[in-house]
């Protein structure tokens, strides 16, 4: 186990040792806590909808907690910390579960949290070198358990303490509730085939890209081309493709699973049965799927 991990672990089974917990599940909120609070500033700049989207989709559990301590841990207890950052062992509130689900490892702990729950995080300092503030702040949690630590989280990502508002756990209600539908849309793992079919006037043509998914369900995009229009494309997840199929609006789970995993270009091995100019034709629009799903959006941790 690195040093840095070691020290963490260690330093919050000390705390929890005298910490008492509440039963599996947390507490109902308050009424003061039900009531509309007048927010302080974020802290945190605001998550692309696919930094949100690979957050709730790698956590076990997502929480709104609300900081009760926020201790700062510095020298031999912050080993390989940048000289900007401070890092902080957090006590929190739990106020509410999101979600909650087993690990691989752990398959009985999808039954809850306990009330208080603690983790650490790093955090940058501001131009004037202090550190930020946390006590009595609310943030939403994406995270997982630390093993055999029931009170103890581990964030999924550096960014993934996210500041409450009420618009933001909307939006992670929404992909959380996307992801677990049941049409929800494939993983995305990569191309399996492609054809490409000239139409009987020129300027006409059709193509179909098959992809290849987790689930092994159909996922295939289709363009059209017409004289004197611009070319359509749309997404289809049957077997049968649906004329009309439109494409994905932007900061959808499907958009998501498409704009995010889709790779760069068409594979040779994708078009290798195609005459040259069929291949110069499908690589061409899919070129079009790509600019009409855009950038991905997704960013490095700050």
């Amino acid at each position: 186990m690195p040093l840095a991990r070691a020290l963490s672990v260690g330093i919050v089974g000390t705390i929890l040792a005298c910490t008492p917990t509440f039963g599996a599940t947390p507490s109902q909120p308050t009424p003061a806590s039900t009531a509309i609070p007048v927010l302080p500033p974020p802290l945190f700049p605001r998550l692309s909808f696919a930094n949100l989207a690979d957050h709730a989709l790698a956590a076990h559990i997502v929480a709104v907690v609300q900081v009760a301590e926020a201790s700062r841990l510095k020298g031999e207890l912050a080993p390989g910390l940048s000289a900007d950052f401070a890092r902080f062992l957090i006590t929190a509130n739990v106020e509410s579960l999101l979600t909650v689900r087993a690990e691989k490892t752990q398959p009985g702990a999808a039954d809850g949290l306990p009330g208080i729950i603690s983790y650490i995080i790093d955090l940058p300092l501001d131009a004037r070198g202090k550190a930020p503030n946390l006590k009595k702040r609310r943030f939403l949690l994406l995270a997982n358990r630390v093993p055999d630590r029931p009170a103890e989280l581990r964030l999924v990502s550096p960014d993934s303490q996210v500041d409450w508002t009420q618009e933001e756990e909307r939006r992670i209600r929404d992909i959380l509730v996307a992801a677990s539908a049941n049409d929800a849309p494939p993983r995305i793992t990569g191309i399996g085939s492609a054809f490409h079919v000239p139409g009987a006037i020129p300027g006409e043509s059709e193509t179909q890209i098959f992809l290849t998914t987790d689930s092994g369900r159909p996922v295939s995009l289709n363009v059209l081309r017409r004289p004197g229009e611009a070319p359509h494309w749309a997404v289809s997840l049957a077997e049968i493709v649906d004329d009309s199929a439109e494409p994905p609006h932007r900061d959808t789970m499907l958009w998501y699973r498409l704009a995010c995993f889709l790779p760069a270009d068409l594979p040779d091995s994708a078009i290798a049965s195609m005459s040259p100019d069929d291949a110069t034709a499908a690589r061409a629009d899919y070129a079009v799927v790509l600019k009409g799903l855009g950038d991905c959006g997704r960013s490095a941790p700050q």
